[in-house]
């Protein structure tokens, strides 16, 4: 038998239907369709809208989707991680609202946030517990409703951010497959540079707060755009060389859709060419923590069991990180 590996074995994703596109945006802020597109590579992304509706309705709409899709019962779901910037409250975590609303009466839950590169750090520290043998079936969400913090009198953020997320399903693999390696880093030297100013424990929303404009995205483009080219593109160079992977090796490149030109970056650091790089910015925009599987999910048809996919992204915090699995199933 082989050594315990957390594999992939279906994914299911989930957008919002509201579509906002850029000559919507143009009218709110000095912009255009030609300069969003240039510098981002972004058309249009997905809000949800809606009274009382939180990153929870993404995330149970795409676990929901995942359940019928690979004909699990809930109550076989042993752990939930949901990763997300926009949690629907502080407590209780937004993990717990999805397994209740699902039915995964077994299921422990939780959140974790490490802003864009949530999704890659939740999915190593699930398959941990499916390599340790404490859990069978374990659902790894990653959702954000980002237009719940985006300033749309702030042209340097609105155009970037969308809605939307998706959820994978983790099983035991002895058979090679599965997730082979992970580099995940951190810097909180980063803060200034990309962060919320008030809602949290050191600035307690206030009218102050309030009629500073302080409850929403705060970046400084510039900054982050050069140490994500820098390190998304080293970490995701680094896992094929610790690997022994050549550019002719992986299938796909997954990275985290923040911007066109950060992605190109990390591909051409890789080797590799344009056809095998997972592209949906298009549509979306950057939905955080639910860019890779929202990617992985439009990208489901085109995979082979056994593809080697490198999985990169940048974040917050600042972190950043890169996985390399191998693909566990032919498409359905």
């Amino acid at each position: 038998m082989g050594t315990k590996r957390a594999a992939i074995t279906g994914i299911h994703a989930w957008v919002p239907d509201y579509v906002l596109t850029n000559d919507e945006l143009a009218a709110l802020v000095d912009t255009s369709d030609d300069w969003i597109t240039t510098r981002t590579g972004i058309k249009e992304r997905r809000i949800l809208k809606g009274h009382d509706q939180g990153t929870s309705v993404i995330g149970t709409a795409a676990v929901r989707g995942l359940l019928e899709k690979t004909a699990t019962d809930p109550g076989e779901i042993d752990l939930l991680i949901c990763a997300t910037t926009t949690p629907d409250m502080l407590f209780p975590a937004t993990g717990n609202i999805i397994t209740n609303a699902v039915g995964a009466v077994n299921a422990f839950s939780y959140d974790l946030q490490a802003g864009c590169s949530g999704f890659l750090f939740a999915l190593t520290t699930a398959a941990q517990y499916i390599a340790s043998g404490y859990c069978r079936k374990v659902i790894v969400v990653g959702a954000d409703k980002m237009s719940a913090i985006v300033d749309y009198q702030d042209r340097a953020t609105c155009i970037i951010f969308g809605d939307g997320g998706g959820a994978v399903l983790l099983e035991p693999s002895t058979d090679g497959l599965g997730l082979r390696d992970a580099l995940l880093r951190s810097d909180g030297a980063g803060e200034p540079h990309l962060h919320m100013k008030a809602g949290g424990s050191r600035r307690p929303p206030s009218i102050t707060t309030l009629e500073a404009r302080e409850h929403f995205v705060y970046q400084e483009g510039s900054t982050v755009f050069k140490f994500a080219v820098k390190n998304m593109a080293q970490v995701a160079y680094e896992i094929m060389a610790r690997n022994g992977l050549a550019a002719d090796d992986v299938a796909f490149l997954v990275p985290h859709q923040a911007n066109k030109r950060i992605i190109d970056a990390t591909a051409e650091k890789m080797g590799i060419g344009p056809e095998k790089v997972m592209l949906n910015i298009h549509k979306y925009g950057n939905t955080t923590s639910g860019t890779i599987p929202l990617c992985l999910h439009d990208y489901e048809t085109q995979l082979r069991r056994g593809d080697h996919l490198v999985l990169a992204a940048f974040g917050a915090g600042f972190t950043w990180g890169a996985v390399y699995l191998q693909w566990a199933y032919d498409p359905i």
